[in-house]
């Protein structure tokens, strides 16, 4: 089985990893056993050096001793109180230092036995209140010498003990001063030539998969080139020209979809061309229902505006209700006609950006749809935006004018405020009407839908769906809140950077 790079990179470095640690736990064994080992003697050498500092002290307590005796100088026993307490804390010192070699220990509390005898002689001798003879001194004296001998004997059992324990530690030391370098020189070398034959064969992988990379990075620099040309392409799709073509005749994946896109842009040039003829005649049409079709209603109108005044004493009450409804009918009929153009204009007309003082602009609105009878408040400050003028002028008339329209009284007062969120505006246009019940809320939006009797004439049920459909043009949105005898406000977002800005 054939590895990878990776695997063998992984693979050897682990191999050398591996080296280096048994080198180093080696090594380091080594090292510790020989700094045990330099610790075990340096220790052989403390207590020996402290037993013979002991021995000495309680050598110099006698000499003191004798000192006193010879001259009753009593200031050789101020040092030799000095010399007992050292002794005592040699002592000590001694028994922490050989506590893990039980047989120095016994020989050690010997030795401590024979020389409290010692200082116990000695303090018979110091002692003024004792009367002793001549021979009582002498006695104390040879026992003391006696006493001294077998101190020294038993310091030199200790001695020798330590001595023995001493060539023992120095053997080891030596071996373990061999066994570390040759240690860690044949480890190092292992990891060296491992190194070696690793750094080989990564260098022949590497310069292969040098060669590799310049191949794939002629390849990629290609395909990027090639790429470029798409993202081109979808730019000037996106700005509007369809006409563009893609001249790639590779068999792969991006030729393939050169080959779609080319396809979808002639598709777009087609549908485009075919939807701006479909707008031309929508245009025509305009204009005949603006003028062909309002010009007979006009006509129509005027004839019974003259049968009116010409046979105003000839006509009954019943005559004069017909007419009556006739013009209703009549101005109906002109409303849904200006309705439904206004409808089919909304978002085909281009849009001049300008800055617009909302407040300004609402009480111009008002001015034209609000009745004196009713009263237009502004609880908070109305921005300033730049945006398109006409489209936000027709909301504000139409809802305005749906408020004073609806309203079950003759006189009422309308409310505009506005929040500013985020993004946006958010303005409130609400009345103190009579309510809609909530199952309307979203059915008032729809085309040709009202609330009102259709023989009334104002009710063409657009002005709201021609609301809609801007705020659906402007990427916006309405609501109604609203509840039946509590009034009713419209809710609608207006954003602060304008469609034609986001855009480009």
């Amino acid at each position: 089985m054939r590895l990878n790079l990776n695997t063998k990179i992984r693979l050897g470095f682990a191999v050398a990893a591996g080296v280096l640690l048994l080198t180093a736990i080696a090594s380091f064994l080594s090292i510790r056993q020989l700094a045990e080992q330099t610790r075990q003697v340096e220790h052989t050498y403390r207590v020996v050096q402290e037993a013979e500092q002991m021995t000495s002290r309680v050598r110099d307590a006698e000499s003191r001793v004798r000192g006193f005796l010879l001259t009753a100088d009593t200031s050789y026993l101020q040092t030799y109180s000095t010399s007992q307490r050292e002794v005592e804390a040699s002592f000590d010192r001694l028994d922490r230092m050989m506590a893990d070699n039980p047989r120095q220990l016994l020989r050690l509390d010997s030795m401590r036995t024979l020389v409290q005898q010692k200082f116990r002689n000695m303090q018979i001798l110091i002692t003024p209140q004792r009367a002793l003879t001549i021979s009582s001194v002498n006695t104390i004296l040879d026992t003391g010498r006696l006493t001294m001998r077998a101190i020294y004997a038993q310091f030199e059992r200790i001695k020798a003990n330590e001595l023995q324990l001493l060539a023992e530690r120095n053997r080891l030391q030596n071996v373990f001063e061999t066994i570390t370098p040759i240690t860690i020189i044949a480890s190092a070398t292992l990891a060296i030539l491992i190194t070696l034959w690793l750094f080989q064969k990564i260098s022949s992988e590497i310069a292969a998969n040098e060669r590799l990379q310049q191949q794939l990075a002629a390849n990629t620099q290609a395909t990027s080139q090639r790429i470029q040309i798409i993202e081109n392409l979808a730019m000037q799709v996106v700005q509007g020209d369809y006409k563009v073509k893609i001249k790639d005749k590779e068999k792969d994946g991006l030729g393939n979809l050169a080959t779609s896109l080319n396809h979808m842009t002639q598709t777009l040039d087609d549908t485009f061309g075919a939807l701006q003829n479909r707008n031309k005649e929508l245009d025509q049409f305009a204009y005949v229902a603006s003028h062909d079709l309002k010009a007979p209603l006009r006509g129509v109108t005027t004839i019974v505006k003259w049968i009116e005044d010409e046979l105003a004493t000839e006509l009954s009450e019943q005559m004069r209700q017909y007419l009556s409804m006739m013009k209703g009918r009549l101005t109906r009929l002109e409303d849904l006609i200006n309705g439904l153009l206004a409808y089919a204009r909304v978002g085909r007309t281009e849009q001049k950006q300008e800055e617009v003082q909302v407040r300004q602009l609402v009480e111009e609105v008002s001015e034209m749809v609000v009745p004196p009878e009713f009263q237009v408040v502004f609880p908070t400050s109305l921005p300033v935006l730049l945006t398109d003028r006409l489209s936000l002028q027709q909301v504000f008339t139409n809802l305005l004018s749906n408020a004073v329209k609806y309203h079950h009284r003759g006189q009422g007062t309308i409310t505009v405020s506005c929040a500013e969120a985020k993004k946006e505006y958010e303005f409130t246009v609400a009345d103190d009407g009579p309510g809609i019940a909530r199952e309307y809320h979203e059915k008032i939006f729809l085309l040709f839908q009202t609330l009102r009797d259709r023989n009334t004439a104002e009710s063409t049920g657009i002005g709201l769906s021609i609301v809609k459909k801007i705020l659906d043009e402007q990427k916006g949105s309405i609501r109604v809140a609203s509840e039946p005898g509590q009034g009713t406000a419209f809710i609608f977002t207006w954003p602060k950077v304008s469609v034609t800005e986001r855009a480009i």
